[in-house]
Formats: structure tokens, C-alpha cells, sequence
């Protein structure tokens, strides 16, 4: 209730510590001016003790309350509402090219290599507000999954559609990946312009050459992120279709281009990253994120309801109450 409650000068509430000593004064000059008289007896005397001496204390306490609304009312009272709007000064924009070829179901990530990329590329792009994001998945040859986009919603669901099917050619054609993931930016007006290229074997497939690609990309000033996934040595993958159209799976001798893909990397002003599990995959994603960071500029606008108003009328009208039974109920006591 009280989370948007503030004073704006609450110094002012030092002055509740003279209120003490008011009444501690208040006290002491009472007992000064009460008059004493000494008799051996009452007797005789009819005593009556009239009412209007035992409320006259209440002149001071409208007094006190008076000095106490005066003093909220300096420090000034106000309830304040704050709303926020962002906007992004420097957007970035960003296509994942993403390796689609069989070897991608191989299981040294869990469940297999694909599945685990999605996973962690999902927390990527939601954590990316301010920049557009499209997709590329290319085997042996590649096409664009989605255009670059601000829309999250129809990246995500891209995202979740890809998977291994036999529309593409198997095999692995990065050249191919590479130039259809600068075709998408080449065109960008955005500051910063990235490529993210995974995959987990060599160049076996396609009509472009990788190198001719990365040129292509520092042409147009993109810079690519290149990551090698799978684990070092033999990983389960598959190595064959039975007759149900399962793949029936077997260790393979894991096969990564790095040279390659460093050399791609190290041309566009990127940088190579290794993922042989889950955990490393997050991490790289990570730091990809840190890496390329997007301007953004926040306003904050403050709406403040001062409450001084209704204190301040409240301690005239206690005050005036107040002037008015000194003057007349309690004048015989003045």
C-alpha cells in the first residue's frame, strides 16, 4: 500500500522531537499558574468541581495535533507513479545458420546435438529484445528458415520446427550455410551485423566455397561466430536406416573443420568456439550474448501526487476550532 509512499523533505520530521518539550513547558507552566490557597478545614465549604477545568488541557492538545499536521505537511507527503519506456539505440541484427545434416542426431549432447542447440538457441533469442533474428539450416545444400525478423514469436516457432528430414541434400555445405546467412544481412542497415554458424563436421557439399563466403561477409561488414559441436573422439551418431525408417546408430569418429572454421572467424573479426557438451554449448551461447550487446535507452517518467494539501486545511481547521474555544467556551480560563 504504502511501496509509492514518499516525503519529499524528511528532514522536516526533527522537529516532532520539540513536541516533548512542548508539553513538558506546557506542563511546568500550568503548575506555575495554578493559584494555592491553605485552609485547616473544608468544612463549610461547598466543593464542586466544574467540567470545563478538566477540558481546558484539550486547547494544547489541538495545538500539538496543529504543530504535528504543520510538520507532516512540510515534509512533504506524495505518492509517485513510474512508468518506464525503453527503445533501442543501436539494434543488432543476428541470423543463426544452423547445421541440419544427420550427424546433427548424434547423442554426445543430450538428447542428441540438434535438440540440445535448440534448447539453449530458444533462451538465446528471447533474451535478445532489441534485435531482429532470422534463421538459415543448411546440410548439403541450405535455404532461410526465416528472414530476419523483430517478430520472436515467428523466430521461436521456426526454431522449434527445425529438425533432420530428407528434403536437403545430406551432407555439409558451410560455404552454402555461410552465403545464404550473408544474403540475409547484406542488405541490413542495422550498426552491428552477426552471423552465428554452427556445425559439427566439414565441408563436404555445396557449389561455394567457405572462403569465398567469409569474403563475402567482410565485404559487407559481417561478423561471423563460428562453433564446432561434439565431443572429442567417437560419439554415437547415425550410421544407417533400417527398414522401420529408424536410424540404427553407431561410434563414429567425431570430424570437426576447426582450422576452417577459425580461419572463417578470425577473417570476419569473430571468433571460434568449441562446444563438446550441453554446459559448454550454454556457455558459448552466453558469451556470444555478452559479446554482442545492444545500446538500449530507458525513460523513466515520475507522476507525483502531493498530499501536503489536505494536511495543511486539516491543521487550519483544528487550529481555527481551536481559536474558537479559547474565545469562547474557555475565555473565563485565559
Amino acid at each position: 500500500m504504502f511501496a509509492n509512499f514518499t516525503f519529499e523533505n524528511p528532514e522536516f520530521f526533527w522537529l516532532f522531537l520539540l513536541l516533548p518539550l512542548a508539553v513538558a513547558w506546557y506542563i511546568w507552566k500550568r503548575n506555575k499558574q495554578t493559584a494555592e490557597l491553605k485552609i485547616s478545614t473544608t468544612r463549610g465549604f461547598k466543593i464542586k468541581s466544574g467540567w470545563l477545568s478538566k477540558l481546558r488541557p484539550i486547547l494544547f492538545v489541538l495545538r500539538m495535533l496543529v504543530m504535528a499536521l504543520i510538520i507532516m505537511a512540510l515534509a512533504r507527503p506524495r505518492t509517485v507513479d513510474v512508468s518506464t519506456q525503453t527503445s533501442s539505440t543501436q539494434g543488432i541484427d543476428i541470423v543463426m545458420a544452423i547445421d541440419v545434416s544427420a550427424s546433427m542426431l548424434a547423442r554426445d549432447l543430450q538428447p542428441n546435438r540438434l535438440d540440445a542447440l535448440k534448447e539453449v538457441a530458444e533462451e538465446f533469442i528471447r533474451d535478445r529484445p532489441g534485435d531482429r533474428i532470422g534463421l538459415v539450416v543448411y546440410a548439403g545444400e541450405s535455404f532461410t528458415k526465416t528472414p530476419i525478423t523483430s517478430d520472436k514469436a515467428i523466430v521461436l516457432d521456426a526454431l522449434e520446427d527445425i529438425e533432420y528430414n530428407n528434403v536437403l541434400e545430406n551432407g555439409t555445405a558451410i560455404g552454402s550455410g555461410l552465403a545464404t546467412a550473408v544474403n540475409r544481412l547484406k542488405d541490413s542497415e542495422a550498426e552491428s551485423k552477426v552471423i552465428i554458424l554452427l556445425t559439427d563436421g566439414v565441408n563436404n557439399s555445396g557449389f561455394i566455397d567457405p572462403n569465398t563466403a567469409s569474403e563475402l561477409a567482410v565485404e559487407f561488414g559481417i561478423k561471423v561466430y563460428t562453433i564446432g559441436v561434439g565431443s572429442n573422439g567417437m560419439a554415437l551418431s547415425p550410421i544407417a536406416i533400417r527398414p522401420n525408417g529408424r536410424f540404427q546408430f553407431g561410434n563414429v569418429q567425431v570430424e570437426i573443420d576447426e582450422e576452417l572454421l577459425k580461419e572463417i572467424a578470425s577473417s570476419t573479426g569473430g571468433k571460434y568456439f568449441r562446444a563438446t557438451d550441453n554446459e559448454k554449448l550454454e556457455d558459448i551461447y552466453a558469451e556470444i550474448d555478452s559479446l554482442e550487446k545492444t545500446e538500449i535507452e530507458e525513460f523513466r517518467y515520475y507522476n507525483y501526487d502531493e498530499k501536503y494539501r489536505p494536511l495543511v486545511l486539516l491543521a487550519g481547521g483544528l487550529l481555527l476550532f481551536e481559536v474558537l474555544l479559547r474565545l469562547t467556551i474557555f475565555r473565563s480560563f485565559i
